[in-house]
């Protein structure tokens, strides 16, 4: 059984549709992690001893969701020397800006690596990545994922070329 690495917390349930995409890119590397509902605002004692606690139950790097003022991945990363990737949810009425400005703007000294807004697979493979610089075999599976995704870049080119081609050929009335 592996052990679990990664912390996932989100604000709040409401969270969870967006945050299951960040599972999935954990899940294809089979790294193994943990989901938590906490509140900045709304428990910050669990918020903190969540934070606090995280690296001594072995985690190596927390993945905070949080929409509006989206301040959990910030007061996370002020209370653990371990990294955190904050995901920026996306509500109304701001469709997740204010998300996004609220976590990619801390203040120097505490810094939280940000995806897009619902950027939450992102999450998991920046993650996946940053367990990759000690882990040679988590390393290799990134490389192959990198080498598919060209890949099948290729591939769809490829595919457009020749419809390309057919059309041409068919607008000019050349059958070869």
């Amino acid at each position: 059984m592996s052990k679990v690495r990664v912390g996932i917390v989100m604000g709040s349930d409401s969270d969870l549709p967006i945050v299951r995409k960040c599972t999935e890119a954990l899940d294809l590397f089979g790294v193994c992690w943990e989901m938590v509902i906490s509140s900045a605002h709304r428990h910050p004692e669990k918020t903190a001893r969540y934070a606090r606690g995280a690296e001594e139950a072995g985690l190596k790097v927390i993945i905070a969701a949080a929409g509006g003022a989206a301040h959990l991945p910030g007061v996370i990363a002020s209370m653990t020397l371990l990294p955190v990737i904050g995901i920026p949810i996306a509500i109304e009425p701001l469709h997740g800006v204010d998300s996004l400005y609220s976590i990619v703007q801390m203040p120097q000294g505490v810094p939280v690596a940000t995806v897009s807004v619902n950027g939450a697979y992102n999450a998991g493979l920046l993650a996946v990545q940053m367990l990759a610089i000690e882990d040679q075999q988590l390393r290799r599976q990134l490389n192959n994922y990198r080498q598919d995704l060209a890949k099948k870049v290729e591939e769809k080119d490829c595919a457009l070329r020749e419809k390309e081609a057919q059309c041409r050929r068919s607008e000019t009335g050349d059958q070869h």
